[in-house]
């Protein structure tokens, strides 16, 4: 069976049929532990947005592996993130494939060709202190009470802009609010001519664009669903949130209807836009490749700053995580047990200081968090806290801590070095007991409710870009097109709570 890259799962999964940890931190002990002499692990990756990430992973990949008792070959492939879906549809239908898939949004329509993830993270909950609740809305299945993915890590994403754009502007703190962002589209045209985007945001089919009118629309008070799965699309609200869209397309241009995902790093890097909403890779790539601004001396890097969420008409300011790591351990994969001690090893060398378990840190290395230069922020914060605190309860606590330094201060040459301070808000903050948690202004896809198959089809069908980019175009009326999508999504979730997979109640569907 032949697979493109813009197969619906939907229609994937009508192909192929619809059915087609006890111990502390020093034991090491894993409930699923391996025995005999097992078949090499087969671990399917994508290739990180922060190179220094993977040249890190693929050898303690195989660390791991060399430790492991008894040793165990591991074999790491890498993925664009454009295959991803393409790749996992492949093996699914094959029946056959890697041991643990990766994917960087939650996958929740392959619910029922993967394992329950439950007992790891029982596992890493038992040594490291609960899941955050981003992350726990982005892989647990409240309809099936299933973990359907597991994640180690999510991204933050907020908006990176260039100081000397925005300061010749007036404005040297970049945009509060949504109608700012509005405004300084004018300005910077007007200031700069030939920049190319003067407001990078996206309305085309690429993961970037789906964070981006998803923040719009959260911060306007516009939801695809309420709290409790039911359609929520048309709304008030998010006919105000269309309408202001439209508005804002006009201050962008025409461009960023064909964008993929790499294109407003491209172009914020090429200096070529004043603003684009994202994570940190490109100013990573900036210091990477000692980047400069066009024209000058200036690292390109030093040039760019950060601010969070942009507030709504109401005041609401959210985003979305810019990246949901999700592992998945197939239902055919050959080697179950082993991937599960694998994840669990992977969490236990979040921190800057590793556990004694098998393949724990590589000689002169740091962990996860540090080797993605602060890319990714663990899901467990409790994986970040220092060896010394032995008390999971308390473990979320320290390593929320640990990692508000590293923001606070970046261990990797930001100048002035608290220059990602701005993205931590973006973390839920436990209690001192880790009994209760502030949330943070990174939230799931499927806010305010949780990530679900009916959710999984409309972000990877990029339903709400394409929302917006028809009426940035002018192909219907706001009022018509809302309603056109939300009878799409009506349909959309329909289908799947035929499937048990999603829930809430056709009769409460606004």
């Amino acid at each position: 069976m032949a697979f493109s890259k813009n197969v619906s799962r939907r229609s994937f999964l009508k192909k192929v049929g619809m059915g087609a940890l006890a111990a502390g931190v020093a034991s090491g002990f894993y409930p699923f532990r391996v025995s005999g002499q097992p078949a090499p692990l087969k671990i399917m990756q994508w290739t990180h947005f922060v190179p220094a990430f993977d040249q890190w992973f693929d050898p303690y990949a195989k660390a791991w592996g060399q430790n492991h008792n008894p040793p165990v070959d591991v074999t790491v492939d890498h993925i664009s993130f454009a295959d991803i879906l393409t790749r996992a549809s492949a093996e699914v239908a094959a029946q056959a494939g890697h041991d643990l898939f990766f994917f960087l949004a939650p996958p929740p329509a392959f619910e029922q060709q993967v394992i329950d993830h439950r007992e790891i993270v029982e596992a890493v909950t038992k040594k490291h202190g609960p899941i955050t609740q981003l992350a726990q809305k982005s892989t647990f299945n409240p309809v099936t009470k299933k973990w359907f993915a597991f994640s180690d890590f999510f991204t933050i994403d907020p908006f990176d802009l260039h100081k000397d754009i925005w300061d010749a502007i007036g404005k040297p703190n970049g945009p509060t609010t949504w109608q700012e962002l509005l405004e300084a589209g004018d300005q910077i045209r007007a200031k700069f001519p030939t920049l190319q985007v003067p407001i990078g945001v996206g309305y085309s089919n690429d993961v970037d664009s789906n964070m981006a009118m998803r923040a719009l629309m959260w911060s306007f008070d516009a939801y695809e669903q309420d709290e409790n799965q039911n359609v929520a699309l048309n709304s008030a609200n998010a006919l105000e949130a269309l309408k202001f869209g439209v508005q804002l397309f006009k201050r962008a241009n025409p461009v960023v209807l064909t964008w993929d995902a790499v294109s407003n790093n491209l172009a914020f890097n090429a200096h070529q836009t004043g603003i684009i909403l994202n994570s940190i890779s490109a100013y990573r790539t900036a210091q990477l490749n000692n980047l400069k601004v066009p024209g000058t001396d200036t690292p390109l890097a030093d040039n760019t700053f950060f601010v969070g969420p942009l507030k709504g008409p109401r005041g609401t300011a959210i985003n979305s995580e810019h990246v949901m790591s999700s592992y998945v351990i197939w239902k055919f994969a050959k080697q179950q047990d082993l991937a599960k001690e694998f994840l669990v090893s992977l969490v236990d060398n979040y921190s800057s200081e590793g556990f004694a378990s098998p393949g724990a840190q590589l000689p002169g290395t740091k962990g996860a968090v540090l080797n993605s230069k602060l890319y990714n922020t663990p899901s467990f914060l409790g994986a970040a806290a220092p060896k010394s605190v032995t008390d999971p309860a308390k473990r979320s606590r320290a390593g929320y801590e640990w990692l508000r330094d590293q923001f606070n201060n970046d261990p990797f040459n930001s100048k002035p070095a608290n220059k990602l301070a701005p993205l931590f808000s973006a973390v839920e903050e436990p209690s001192a007991d880790g009994t209760s948690v502030k949330q943070g202004w990174s939230t799931n896809i499927g806010h305010p409710g949780p990530a679900h198959a009916a959710i999984g089809q409309i972000f990877d069908e990029y339903v709400i870009p394409q929302l917006f980019a028809q009426a940035a175009l002018a192909h219907g009326t706001p009022e018509a097109l809302l309603k056109q999508y939300d009878d799409k999504f009506k349909e959309i979730f329909n289908f799947w709570r035929k499937q048990g997979l999603s829930g809430g109640d056709p009769s409460k569907d606004k």
